[in-house]
């Protein structure tokens, strides 16, 4: 009996790797971290991130998603108003021949946001859960607020 190994084709997949590949040459800066795909090439790494504004607690939440990794494997910091988030995807210790096709990332990643002039590190808040990490920070601090100024006369 011989064993028979099948591929489907799917004709959006070449279609979605040139939109990946032409964005990720455009708007990932030069720092970022690449990885090798299946097929030997190097693409960028970015993980996707919703960012979700709350008027009533005057907040920005960023969620990130990081699927497989543990808060461990992850490194938040704050410096001259932007956040990074960074980390490692580890790869395992099986051996690396005999794979017909290789989709789980590997490798380092960072991606940065822009934080609100005035936010200070303690009141940056995170957790991670089920491979998404929730990052909180302040919309607006105090000093930058508007006042209305009364003019006198």
């Amino acid at each position: 009996m011989s064993s028979i190994m099948r591929f489907y084709y799917d004709p959006f997949a070449e279609v979605d790797r040139l939109f990946d590949d032409a964005f990720a040459a455009r708007f990932t800066p030069s720092s970022a971290v690449t990885q090798k795909s299946n097929n030997n090439r190097q693409t960028a790494f970015r993980p996707r991130v919703d960012l979700h504004e709350n008027q009533e607690t005057n907040t920005v939440t960023a969620t990130v998603e990081l699927p497989g990794l543990k808060s461990d494997d992850v490194s938040i910091e704050v410096h001259q108003n932007r956040l990074t988030v960074s980390g490692e995807f580890k790869t395992e210790s099986r051996e690396e021949s005999g794979y017909v096709v290789r989709e789980r990332r590997q490798g380092k990643f960072a991606r940065t946001l822009q934080l609100p002039s005035g936010v200070k590190h303690e009141d940056v808040k995170a957790r991670m859960e089920d491979g998404l990490l929730t990052v909180t920070f302040p919309k607006l601090t105090p000093e930058q607020q508007s006042h209305r100024i009364s003019i006198s006369s």
